[in-house]
């Protein structure tokens, strides 16, 4: 049943490359409606060996069946490659997800609020220096205070990034503990905490479900007729 949902989803989505306002989807241009080959049986084995965990179904059966990233929401749906004998995600903020630390649970909240307010209330401002240097310095070691909260590895544990919608804005699909398969929006750059996606019924978003509400508003787009300039 998992498998049956991305029928003809690969098609689909390498048809839309002829389509002709394809180029008016949003993040089109990052992924130009390329997909990667889909993973091997035994290479979905590797990496979950590798990271030691089993990845939630409706992502897995993707990664075989569809492709192993390329076009999707946003700037496109981060690829996971074996580089040098070791399976990785590559994509702008890849990074952040320690893969370390994917077979732990991930935490329902961040850092404590108070914690948050009492930084943020403490953060340098411009005028309160006479000299541009000392603000500078300031602020800089204030940012690595606010990073080490916000950022902290243990914030995003067992969850891997597999989108950015630019301005450092990225969705993360959690991969261990209660909330495994949804999908999560990360606009900590903007000081605001992870959030899970929500349906119009308040439900979590699946990775299925994010994918393929993409695809369907997708296609809508791109099959509206050209304009001329």
């Amino acid at each position: 049943m998992v498998d049956q949902q991305w029928s003809g989803v690969r098609q689909r989505v390498v048809a839309l490359r002829a389509q002709p306002s394809s180029g008016k989807v949003f993040g089109s241009l990052g992924h130009r409606w390329v997909l990667e080959d889909p993973l091997t049986d035994d290479g979905l084995a590797e990496l979950e060996a590798q990271i030691g965990v089993r990845l939630p179904d409706g992502y897995r059966s993707f990664l075989t069946r569809v492709g192993a990233g390329g076009a999707g929401p946003a700037y496109g749906l981060f690829p996971v490659r074996r580089v040098r004998g070791r399976w990785r995600w590559e994509g702008d903020g890849a990074e952040l997800a320690d893969l370390a630390m994917l077979a732990r649970p991930f935490p329902e909240h961040g850092p404590d609020p108070e914690d948050l307010d009492a930084l943020l209330a403490v953060r340098p401002e411009e005028e309160d220096f006479e000299e541009i240097e000392d603000f500078d310095d300031a602020i800089e070691a204030w940012d690595e205070r606010w990073e080490a909260l916000m950022f902290a590895p243990e914030r995003t544990a067992g969850a891997i990034v597999i989108s950015h919608l630019g301005c450092a804005q990225r969705e993360w699909l959690v991969i261990s503990g209660p909330h495994r398969g949804s999908i999560w929006s990360d606009c900590r750059a903007d000081d605001a905490d992870l959030v899970p996606l929500l349906d119009q019924e308040g439900k979590p978003v699946t990775f299925a479900r994010w994918y393929n509400d993409w695809l369907r508003e997708a296609e809508l787009t791109a099959h509206q007729p050209a304009t001329n300039a």
